[in-house]
């Protein structure tokens, strides 16, 4: 029960009237009308004279009331963590998403990093192999680091060789020159920069 109704039970109790619970006090009937309906409350001067006049103590006049608020702030409180609580979660879900958004893109961009290649074309070689009295034309175009950005030419060497299986162009040449010489035909290598 709230202070004004605690009030205005006790006066009723009493067999009070507004205007004589006033006098009684040195308040007027409208102030004690006010406390009833909640409007304005006393002061700890006036709730003293008031619980002194219904025969109670102080704890007992207001008891209710500071119950009803502290059970408020605690209702509140509780309402506050759990605001609190939920907060924290979706800010917990924000960040782990990001978190796992920011890897993906570091992974991401460290392959395509790792693996992209300059595609300039700097050289070319070219290699016009022979065997068994047939002539067979390659081409390999490379870049700065000498990694093959095009290759290309006679199928029968790339059947033969597993030209494409190389990344270097000094390599993948090599291994064409080293076959042909294995199998007693020749190939002439020819280099071209730009």
């Amino acid at each position: 029960m709230d202070l004004g109704k605690k009030v205005a039970s006790l006066r009723k109790k009493n067999n009070l009237t507004q205007e004589s619970l006033a006098e009684k006090i040195g308040v007027t009937r409208q102030t004690i009308s006010k406390w009833e309906l909640g409007e304005t409350s006393p002061d700890i001067k006036q709730a003293k004279l008031l619980a002194a006049e219904f025969n109670i103590s102080l704890d007992e006049l207001v008891n209710n009331n500071i119950n009803n608020v502290l059970m408020k702030k605690v209702s509140n409180t509780e309402h506050l963590a759990t605001i609190t609580i939920k907060m924290l979660k979706v800010i917990g879900i924000i960040l782990s998403v990001l978190f796992i958004t920011i890897i993906i893109l570091i992974v991401t961009y460290g392959i395509t990093h790792i693996s992209s290649k300059d595609n300039k074309i700097s050289g070319k070689f070219s290699l016009v192999c022979n065997l068994d009295n047939e002539e067979y034309l390659y081409e390999i175009e490379y870049n700065k680091n000498y990694q093959i950005i095009n290759g290309g030419g006679d199928a029968w060497i790339s059947n033969h060789t597993d030209v494409e299986n190389y990344d270097d162009a000094n390599k993948a040449v090599a291994h064409i020159e080293d076959y042909f010489n294995d199998h007693k035909g020749s190939c002439i290598i020819s280099e071209e920069t730009k």
